[in-house]
This record gives structure tokens, sequence and C-alpha cells, in this order.
């Protein structure tokens, strides 16, 4: 009835609230947040954990190990749903949120939605100071969850009960924007928690979201339109906004009729199968020879939902000097980049569109057959690359073994190190949106706990397919107690560590910086007086995970076959070599600072060849 009041505290009123949202995907509605990640603490359990103990048949609360991998799971849950369902995570006050922080910068630099319900000091201050508060002695109002502003699209500390009935919509409407997408913090103090207000009914009342498409403008459609009509060697960037779109037919259509060959960035990869004619590959710094050499003679670029990373854009010495930009992006920011012809709206409208204004055009078929025959040298290099006893044990073998033996819908997930180029270059998609590379922040950790974000969506959707887990040595120690997680709760993965003796691709970096060896890998840890391997294998099962050490990619495919007939999560672990073992094509130029003075002659070397290079570098801003 209009008028009608409900008395509610203000966390019950933010459960319930979040119960009642729901958004409509494919014609189906379902619930729009999934539910949640909560570690308590006595900033968060006796209020926030009473109004979700009696929603938690809506709202499933997963209990983490660690903040910081409960925000990449959450993280990791949102991008398997395209941006269009969320998880809110939930921490005590102090170091539990802080340590939400990486996780949220994550979810910023990749642009994906995440609700943070964190625990507060005490607004009435009268106990201050309280367990794990900081204090700013000239600005008692600044704590710890104010850092937050920094990593979050939208950030509020929760005042008094009424101000959830503006907040709470505020925050959904960021996490649901196309273009302003990424997490949202919402600071509840332990009082307030608590506090009482007398509710409006009807703001609980059942809603249905829907994401905005926004249609681009017609001059700019036609600006683009005219750029491309006059391209000779037009390329089109497939970034992971396509996916988000929902756009990847009408990127396959648009590339189908107009000719154009497409390029992956990472966040796009799985746009295209690999047997596609006008997949070129994957583009930049961890791309593909077949894609970059496209792009560098390229006359025209196409960027579709990228926002042109230095990786995608070899440190912006890709393409070539007089290469037209065109960008179709629903964020004006990144359409604009670099002097971009901007398109600003949705991509599947902007190519639509685009594709109505230039007709019948189509690139020379000198040109996309030159872009075929690029990828096919790419594909036998790849296939070499891949084969098991033509080097020491590598990255390469292990991906070509598991991609030979997954399913079509089968979801990859990797992140940092050195597996994120591997994976990039050599994984060939057997199906639309199944690879998750996180190098939008290249966040070690990511692997196992976004495996298992990944995993519950999955387990939600398609349920007989797998999430598999590159990880190597170096971001298991950082962070596996996700693996409990994922046999707690049933969600299995299939986990290969990949054991290279420490931080080995900086090694590499190192290394081809005319720097020596140091403090990378352990052997070269000048503080580890006896070096010894991690028993890896025993180390996840004592976690509860099937688990076992092969010695070749011949042992990883008997062992992954193991692993897909198993009921839980299973844990395979391999040697790789440390030197031998990394794909040596593909690489653009990549800018890193380099030491311009040194008593070392081949880190001056090095320094000259990163400095000659730098005439390709594009100048536009």
């Amino acid at each position: 009835m209009p008028g009608e009041t409900i008395r509610l505290t203000t966390a019950q009123a933010i459960v319930r609230y979040l119960a009642a949202q729901f958004i409509e995907i494919d014609g189906v509605r379902t619930r729009l947040c999934g539910g949640g990640f909560g570690i308590f603490g006595h900033g968060n359990v006796t209020c926030l954990g009473e109004a979700l103990y009696g929603r938690q048949d809506a709202l499933p609360l997963y209990r983490g190990q660690n903040e910081q991998s409960m925000g990449f799971a959450a993280a990791a849950y949102a991008k398997y749903h395209l941006r269009r369902r969320f998880m809110f995570c939930t921490a005590s006050a102090g170091p539990g949120t802080a340590n939400l922080l990486t996780a949220s910068a994550l979810a910023h630099a990749n642009r994906l939605p995440m609700l943070m319900l964190c625990g507060d000091t005490f607004l009435t201050r009268l106990p201050d100071p309280v367990l794990q508060q900081l204090e700013h002695f000239g600005n008692p109002t600044l704590g710890v969850n104010d850092a937050f502003k920094a990593v979050t699209r939208y950030w509020d500390r929760i005042t008094h009960p009424a101000q959830v009935i503006q907040s709470l919509p505020a925050a959904l409407a960021v996490m649901l924007d196309p273009a302003d997408c990424g997490p949202a913090f919402l600071g509840l103090p332990q009082d307030v928690q608590g506090w009482t207000y007398d509710y409006p009914a009807s703001f609980f009342d059942e809603r249905v979201h829907r994401i905005r498409r926004q249609a681009p403008d017609t001059g700019e459609v036609a600006e683009a339109a005219v750029a491309l009509a006059g391209a000779k060697r037009p390329v089109l960037i497939a970034g992971g906004g396509v996916q988000y779109s929902g756009a990847v037919a009408e990127l396959t259509a648009f590339a189908e009729a107009h000719g154009i060959p497409v390029v992956e960035t990472i966040a796009g990869r799985a746009n295209l199968l690999a047997t596609h004619p006008l997949n070129a590959g994957p583009i930049g710094v961890t791309g593909s020879d077949s894609a970059n050499a496209v792009a560098e003679a390229a006359d025209v670029v196409l960027a579709v939902g990228t926002r042109l990373q230095d990786f995608t854009t070899g440190s912006w010495t890709a393409f070539a000097q007089d290469a037209r930009l065109v960008s179709i992006n629903a964020a004006r920011h990144d359409a604009g980049k670099h002097l971009s012809l901007p398109v600003v709206g949705d991509a599947k409208l902007g190519l639509t569109a685009l594709g109505a204004a230039l007709g019948g055009y189509r690139a020379p078929e000198t040109w996309t057959e030159f872009a075929r025959d690029e990828r096919r040298k790419w594909d036998a290099y790849v296939a070499e690359n891949v084969r098991p006893g033509n080097r020491p044990n590598s990255y390469a073998q292990a991906i070509g073994v598991v991609n030979d033996l997954c399913g079509s819908r089968d979801r990859v997930v990797a992140a940092a190190g050195g597996l994120p180029a591997e994976v990039t270059a050599n994984w060939r998609t057997l199906g639309v949106g199944t690879v998750d590379v996180e190098f939008g922040f290249s966040c070690m950790g990511y692997e196992i706990a976004g495996g298992w974000g990944a995993r519950i969506a999955q387990a939600e959707a398609e349920p007989d397919a797998d999430t598999i887990v590159f990880v190597g040595d170096g971001s298991y120690l950082l962070m596996n107690s996700d693996i409990y997680s994922s046999v707690l709760t049933g969600k299995k993965l299939i986990i290969l560590v990949l054991d290279n003796g420490g931080f080995a691709v900086i090694n590499k970096l190192q290394n081809n910086t005319g720097n020596e060896s140091f403090n990378n890998l352990i052997a070269d840890c000048p503080t580890v007086p006896e070096p010894f391997a991690v028993d890896f294998a025993a180390h996840a099962a004592a976690m509860g995970a099937r688990s076992e050490v092969v010695a070749n990619p011949s042992e990883l495919a008997e062992a992954f076959r193991r692993a897909k007939a198993a009921d839980r999560t299973s844990v395979i672990v391999m040697s790789v070599d440390a030197y031998d073992g990394w794909t040596t094509q593909g690489h653009a130029w990549w800018e890193v600072g380099t030491p311009a003075v040194s008593d070392s002659a081949k880190v001056r070397a090095a320094h000259a060849d990163v400095e000659a290079a730098r005439v390709r570098q594009r100048r536009g801003v």
C-alpha cells in the first residue's frame, strides 16, 4: 500500500534490497546479485551477519579464506557473466577490509562490477579509538576505508540508515553502466549497521534491470565510415568489450561482410574461434607474428571495445605512424585515445551502424589473403612450439596438451607472470568467451581464486564444463588457499602448477635488459643459503585436493584425463625450464625503464637497443 513502511536495521535493509534485484539475460529473469563472499569479524558479524543469515537462500554466502582472494573470485564471477551479474564481498573493519584493496584495483582496471560491504569505525566516536582503527590526528573522519576512493567507481560511507535509499541504487547504477562499470564500496560504521529506520516498503519491491545500450552518434558513425571506406589495409582490434556487449555475432558479421582481418587483445581472446579465416591472431607484446604483421601494415585501425593498453599497442609501436585510428567504445575516455576518431556507444549497435554506413565496401582481397597467409605461418609455429619433446618441459607444451584434451566450453584462467603471454600466444580457441587471462591489473594470485569464482558461475550455467587454471609456482605460493575453498564448496577445479623455480618471467626480463639474474629465481636469491623445491602436490593434498606430480607432457596428458574424470579439484604439478621454455616469436616492442648509466656494458647495450626502437612510437596523446 502507498505510504506503507517497514522498520529494519541498516544492514537488514541492504540485504533485503539486494535480494529483490533481478536482471533479464537473454529473456530469462535471474537474480542480479549471485550472493557473496564473506569473512566475518567484529566490524560486520553482529549486524550484517545477522541480516545475511536470514536471506541465505536468496544470497548464498561463500566463506572466504582471504579477503583479497574473495575479491578476485568476485571479479572472475562477474567476468564469466559478462558484467551482467555480480557478487558482494564483506569484510570486517581494519585489516580485513584493507586486504580487499588489491582486488578492488583489479576490478577497477578491468572494469568489472563488485560490491564491497565493509565494516567501519563507530559514527558516534564514543568508544574511539577502537580495535584496528587508524587514527589521523588532524582528520578524525579519515580511515582505512578512504583508501578505496582511488580504486572504486563508486564510494560512500553510510552515516544514517535512510542514506541506503539513495546509495544502494546509485552503486548498482554504476556497476551496471557500460561506460562507468567498476567496483562499488559502501563503508558501514558498526553502530549505524544496527540502527533502525522506517523504510518505504516499496523500496524493496522486486525490480528487473537491463543493461543500457547507448546508440552511437550518427555524425561520428559517418566520419568513421569515410575513414574506413578509404582503407586499403584495414584491421579490426577486438577487445573484451565485444563480449561484454554481446557483440560477437555482430563483430563476425562485420568482418565477413567487409573482408577485414580481426586481431584480438588479451581481454578479447576468444571473440573468434581459432579456425575462423579472418582471425589473424592475438596482437601486441604477448601476441603473434601474424597479428603484429597485419597491425604494422594497416592504414586504418578499427578498435572495438578495448582500452588500448600498452601490451595491445606495443607501447604504441604496433601501428604505422600514419595509420588512422577509429574506436568504438561505450566509454568516451577510451574511444578518444591517441587521437582516434571516436564512435561513443555500444559495440553491438556501433558495429551494426558502421556496417550499414559502409555499404558494400570490402577490403582488397590481396590484403585479406596477406592476413590469412600470416596466420597460417603463425599456426605452423604454434604447432611446433607446443609439440612435446621439442625442447625441455615448457609452458607451451603444457598448454598444448590441455588444449588438445579440453572441451569446447571448458574455461581457462591465467594471470600475471609468464603464463598470460604463453596462453595468449599458444591457446587455440575452441569456444567463444572461454578464456580469462587477467592482464588488466596483471595480478599474481588471481589464478586459483579467480578459478573458484569462475567455477561458481560456470557451475550455474554450464555444469558439465570444467574450469582449468594455469598457475606458476610464484603465484601459487602467493595465494593458494582457495584450493581449500573449492574443495569445501564442491566447486571442482583442474589446476596446473607449472614450476620453474621462482619468478622466471621477470628473470627473463632482467636478463633481456642486460642485468644479471638476481632475486627472482630461488637459485639466484643471495639470502637463500640452501634452495629447495616446494612439494606442491603434498601441499594441495593437505587442502583436500587430488594431486599428482608428472615428469613430462605425456604424463601430463594422462593426469589431465584423470582430472577430467574426477569429481573434485585436482592439482597437477610439472616442472618447466626457466630459460629454454619460452615462446620466442610474436612479441612487439614494450617500453620499460632501463638505466641510462651503468657500470655494466650489457646494461648499456640493452638501453641503447631500447632507445633505438623508440623512433617507431606514435606521439598521439
